[in-house]
């Protein structure tokens, strides 16, 4: 009975802090963010509200069934993913086993003795009890631990989402990557058999005495290095394929069939990934809270802020109150009746008075880590803007560039082929022929080059305007709103 109303007493008199939204009492260091971006004629570029969740697929804009699948498949097989996953169960775990340290502990025990003196036996004891035990959090060490522990785990759920965020962009990229590769083959293979033909026609012309062999050796030169460019681009194909496999959580060579035959929807060379749309850009203040991992960096400050104030409280007293009830007999059979009942009820407090400063010293331990992750969020911050900067940049030029390429690869098209005409009904030299074919394959291989930068520009876009893990943020939001 004692026992019962010691922690009827216990739980009644537990004064529960509110809990307050450690993120957004977090002293975040001062930004400076502009107000719109540098880039002011980059497709979209409007200070407008942007919606989040139009960003979490964007691969999907690529109309390209097989990289989204390969991006499916990567978000639940790989290996970063699956650690990523794991890391915030531990953190959710942590802040779990923080939690439970606010709330009345109750144990039970039993024991059994058996004694003897001089040979002879003294007898047996049996015991049986229960014993209950709270800490109440007056100054709010507990309290400051738990909010640390959430705010672990809600960086963990951002990083998780960082993570997804990177291992989709290089799924991406590395297609993007092999596409562009097995375009470039399939452009050098053509412009090989151009200029293989080019080289049988130059050696009958040579049997004939109408060129010299000089003419034949540039054109055989000009065939084999053409030749040579097939097993280099080979290798870029196979380890991009390689690359992509692992990103899967796959052996290097699992998906080599798959990878080698052309999309259905655009046969090679066209087959390159490219977004039907741009994103459209925000402002710059509500990029940066779409993003992951300057989420991830805003509650390491508030778990930092919080083990401040945890700090602080460890230097005021502790109390414990605590009880037990039992019952203790000379045989098992007697615990049930005619045992003895044995109970205790215990206060107790704790006041480190001198411990040389040590406490002391661990809150400004504290505060200078609290400095640090204010830092590391400042750095995350002008990181990002850094990277949406830099993308807008390089694609606003990339597109420039690929423009004059198209253009330049469509004469140099019309002009190989007229020079191989004419060359052929003796009209120019060979050296005609020889340059309007190294054109043909350097601008071609260039427009295929451009096309890749484009669509990695586009991907790296999406990336920094932080796409591809807000329904992880949701999901991560709604848990901790529902442990609270």
């Amino acid at each position: 009975m004692a026992l019962c109303v010691l922690c009827a007493t216990a739980c009644g008199c537990a004064s529960w802090p509110a809990t307050s939204d450690a993120t957004s009492a977090a002293p975040l260091p001062a930004a400076e963010l502009p107000s719109a971006w540098a880039a002011a004629d980059a497709p979209g570029a409007g200070a407008r509200a942007v919606d989040a969740t139009s960003l979490a697929a964007w691969w999907q804009r690529f109309d390209d069934p097989l990289l989204t699948d390969l991006i499916g498949r990567a978000l639940m097989a790989n290996t970063s993913v699956a650690a990523a996953r794991a890391a915030l169960r531990q953190a959710e775990a942590l802040r779990d086993v923080a939690a439970a340290a606010l709330r009345p502990t109750l144990n039970a025990s039993a024991s059994a003795q058996r004694g003897t003196a001089g040979g002879e036996s003294t007898g047996s004891r049996f015991q049986a009890g229960l014993e209950a035990q709270w800490a109440p959090d007056v100054f709010g060490a507990r309290r400051g631990r738990l909010d640390a522990a959430d705010a672990v785990a809600a960086s963990s759920a951002a990083s998780l989402g960082d993570t997804q965020v990177q291992v989709a962009a290089e799924v991406a990229l590395n297609y993007i990557v092999l596409r562009s590769a097995q375009a470039r083959w399939l452009i050098a293979r053509d412009n090989l058999a151009s200029q293989r033909e080019t080289l049988q026609i130059t050696d009958w012309r040579q049997q004939a005495g109408l060129v010299n062999s000089l003419a034949l050796e540039q054109a055989r030169a000009a065939a084999a290095q053409t030749e040579a460019l097939l097993p280099a681009l080979e290798t870029s194909i196979g380890q991009t394929a390689h690359a992509l496999a692992v990103l899967l959580g796959r052996p290097p060579a699992a998906l080599q069939a798959e990878l080698a035959a052309a999309p259905a929807t655009r046969p090679l060379p066209d087959a390159m990934p490219e977004s039907r749309a741009d994103p459209a850009l925000g402002i710059p203040a509500a990029t940066l809270r779409q993003r992951a991992d300057v989420r991830a960096a805003e509650h390491q400050v508030a778990a930092a802020l919080a083990r401040v104030g945890q700090a602080q409280a460890q230097r005021w007293p502790s109390f414990v109150i605590g009880g037990s009830i039992g019952l203790s007999a000379v045989g098992a059979a007697a615990l049930t009746h005619g045992a003895s009942v044995l109970s205790s009820v215990l206060a107790s407090v704790s006041w480190p008075l001198f411990d040389g400063g040590a406490a002391r010293a661990q809150v400004r331990v504290q505060q200078a880590a609290l400095a640090q992750a204010q830092q590391v969020y400042r750095a995350a911050v002008l990181g990002a803007l850094e990277d949406v900067e830099n993308t807008l940049v390089a694609l606003n030029n990339d597109r420039l560039r690929l423009a004059s390429l198209r253009v330049a690869a469509d004469a140099a098209a019309n002009a190989a082929l007229l020079a191989r005409q004419r060359y052929g009904s003796g009209l120019v030299d060979f050296q005609t022929v020889l340059e309007t074919q190294r054109n043909q394959l350097a601008t071609q291989d260039g427009v295929v080059s451009a096309r890749a930068d484009v669509g990695r520009d586009q991907v790296r876009l999406f990336t920094a305007l932080g796409g591809g893990w807000e329904s992880a943020a949701a999901v991560a939001d709604a848990r901790r709103g529902t442990t609270r």
